[in-house]
C-alpha cells in the first residue's frame, strides 16, 4: 500500500504561481509512475501530468505544456508540480496518483493504482 499526501494549495490570482508536492508513504516510489490529476466541478478528472519512475520521461497534457512541469525526488519519496502563469480555468481538486511497475508516464485514468485525497486550488480573475 502506498499512502499519498497533496499539498500546496490554495488561493492565488491569475498568472500566479503555485507548486504542489505529493509525499508518499508505505512503499518508495521509486516503484511507481506518478501523475498529477485535477477535477473541476461539475468535470470529470483529467490527467494534468506524469512522469515515469526514474523522472526521465514526462507527460503533459497540451493546455499546460510549457507552463507546469512535473518533477520527483525518490529519496525524498515526493512528487511535484510547480505550476506557472495559472488560469481561473484551472480552478479544481488537483490529486496525486501512483501507477505500479511502469518505466513509463502512464496516461491512462484507470492504470493508477493509489490515489491522495487532494488539494484545492483556486485562481482567480
Amino acid at each position: 500500500q502506498v499512502q499519498l499526501v497533496e499539498s500546496g494549495g490554495g488561493l492565488v490570482q491569475a498568472g500566479g504561481s503555485l507548486r504542489l508536492s505529493c509525499a508518499a508513504s508505505g512503499r518508495t516510489i521509486s516503484s511507481y509512475s506518478m501523475g498529477w490529476f485535477r477535477q473541476a466541478p461539475g468535470k470529470q478528472r483529467e490527467l494534468v501530468a506524469a512522469i515515469s519512475r526514474s523522472g526521465g520521461m514526462t507527460y503533459y497534457t497540451d493546455s499546460v505544456k510549457g507552463r507546469f512541469t512535473i518533477s520527483r525526488d525518490n529519496a525524498k519519496n515526493t512528487v511535484y508540480l510547480q505550476m506557472n502563469s495559472l488560469k481561473p480555468e484551472e480552478t479544481a481538486v488537483y490529486y496525486c496518483a501512483a501507477a505500479m511497475g511502469l518505466h513509463t508516464p502512464v496516461v491512462v485514468t484507470t492504470d493508477y493504482d493509489y490515489w491522495g485525497q487532494g488539494t484545492q486550488v483556486t485562481v482567480s480573475s
